[in-house]
C-alpha cells in the first residue's frame, strides 16, 4: 500500500509540518525506520530516536516541541499511539483480506455464503449457519447447527462454535478458540458417582470482541453466557456457563471463571486470576495477576490482589509482614531465652 503524508493526515485529521507530498511505503519503528517509512512517537523513552531516524515521516503530538532539527516530516495529531493503532488495522484488514470458497469444504445447502465472504478449506458450515457479509472463515472452522455469524467477523484456523451459539460484528476469534462447549455440571448421587447436567443454553458473544487462541467459553445450563460488546479477552482463558462478561473488560490469559458469575464494565483482570462461582464484580474492578477472588465487590473502581484477593493496599501491608516474620520469629526466640534466665534466677 503506497500514501503520501497528505492522504494519511487526513485519514487522521492531522497537522502537516513538512512535505506532505511525501510517499508512504511501509510502516515501522521510530528507532530501525528507513525511506519510506511511517512510524510514530509516544513513548516519551523514545523521543532521542526522532532526531536519527531514517522515516520519511513520523506521527507526534500536537504538543510536542522539538528540541533540534529534524529531518522526517511531522504528522501532528492527538494521540499519535491511537492514530498509528488505526493505520495498522487499516493495513491489517488490506492485506489479511480474501473472499471465495476453498475447496474441499462442507457448506450445508441451506447456509447461504455473501459473496464478499471466505470460507477456507476444510470448513464445516452445518445445518442453518448463518453468515452476514465480510465474514472471514479460514480452514478447519466448524460451526455447528444455527451458529450465527455477524457482518465482518474473523474464525481463525482451528475455531469451534458449536450448535446454537451467536457472534457478533467485527470480532476476531484466534486459532483454537472453542465456543459453546458443554458447562461443567455434574449432580453428586448417594453412591458418590456424578450425574452430567444436560447443558442447554448457548454463548452469545456481543460486537467487537477479541478473543485469544485455545480460550474455552462454555454454553449456559439454561439460558445464556454472554460475552458483551467490545470485551478482550487473552489466550487460554476458561469462562465456565452463565458468566457474563461486561463490556469493554480486558482479561489475561490463564484467567479462570467460574460459573454464573457477573464481571462488570471496564474491568480489568490479570493473569493466572481465579475467580469463584456465583458473585458479581462490579464496574471497573482491577484484579492483579495470580489472585483469588472468593466473594463480590460491591464498589466501583477497587484494585484487588492476592489470595484471597483483597484490596491492593492491604495486601502491600501484608506482603511486609510476611517478609518480616522470619526477624519477628528470631526475636521471639530470643525473648524466650531471656525469660528462661530469669525465671532460673527467681
Amino acid at each position: 500500500m503506497k500514501f503520501t503524508v497528505a492522504e494519511v493526515a487526513g485519514l487522521l485529521g492531522g497537522e502537516i509540518e513538512g512535505d506532505g507530498s511525501l510517499e508512504l511505503k511501509n510502516l515501522g519503528k521510530i528507532e530501525a525506520a528507513g525511506s519510506g517509512d511511517l512510524c510514530f512517537l509516544s513513548n516519551p523513552k523514545y523521543t532521542p530516536h526522532i532526531y536519527e531516524t531514517g522515516a520519511t515521516a513520523v506521527i507526534v503530538s500536537r504538543t510536542f516541541v522539538p528540541e533540534k532539527a529534524l529531518r522526517p516530516t511531522l504528522i501532528r495529531v492527538d494521540d499519535p499511539y491511537t492514530s498509528f493503532t488505526k493505520l495498522l488495522e487499516l493495513v491489517s484488514a488490506h492485506q489479511n483480506r480474501k473472499s471465495g470458497i476453498e475447496s474441499p469444504s462442507f457448506i450445508h445447502p441451506s447456509v447461504k455464503v455473501p459473496e464478499n465472504c471466505y470460507i477456507g478449506a476444510f470448513a464445516y458450515l452445518s445445518e442453518g449457519v448463518e453468515i452476514e457479509e465480510g465474514v472471514q472463515i479460514y480452514p478447519g472452522v466448524f460451526l455447528g447447527e444455527g451458529v450465527k455469524i455477524g457482518n465482518g467477523s474473523i474464525l481463525h484456523p482451528g475455531v469451534v462454535i458449536t450448535k446454537g451459539c451467536q457472534i457478533g460484528n467485527s470480532c476476531l476469534l484466534h486459532p483454537g478458540v472453542i465456543i459453546g462447549s458443554d458447562g461443567f455440571g455434574f449432580a453428586p448421587q448417594k453412591d458418590g458417582t456424578l450425574r452430567k447436567i444436560p447443558q442447554t443454553g448457548i454463548v452469545v458473544v456481543e460486537d467487537d470482541v477479541e478473543i485469544g487462541a485455545n480460550t474455552c467459553i462454555d454454553r449456559a445450563t439454561l439460558g445464556e453466557t454472554r460475552i458483551r460488546k467490545g470485551a478482550k479477552i487473552d489466550n487460554l482463558v476458561q469462562i465456565a456457563h452463565n458468566v457474563e462478561v461486561g463490556e469493554h473488560t480486558a482479561i489475561a490469559s490463564q484467567t479462570g471463571i467460574s460459573g454464573s458469575t457477573k464481571v462488570g464494565r471496564y474491568c480489568m483482570v490479570g493473569g493466572q486470576v481465579g475467580i469463584v462461582g456465583h458473585i458479581t464484580l462490579a464496574d471497573k474492578t482491577q484484579i492483579g495477576g495470580q489472585s483469588g477472588v472468593s466473594k463480590s465487590v460491591e464498589t466501583q473502581g477497587i484494585a484487588l490482589r492476592g489470595a484471597p484477593a483483597q484490596p491492593i493496599r492491604d495486601q502491600l501491608k501484608t506482603e511486609a509482614l510476611i517478609r518480616r516474620l522470619g526477624s519477628l520469629f528470631d526475636q521471639v526466640r530470643e525473648l524466650e531465652k531471656k525469660i528462661a534466665i530469669l525465671e532460673t534466677e527467681l
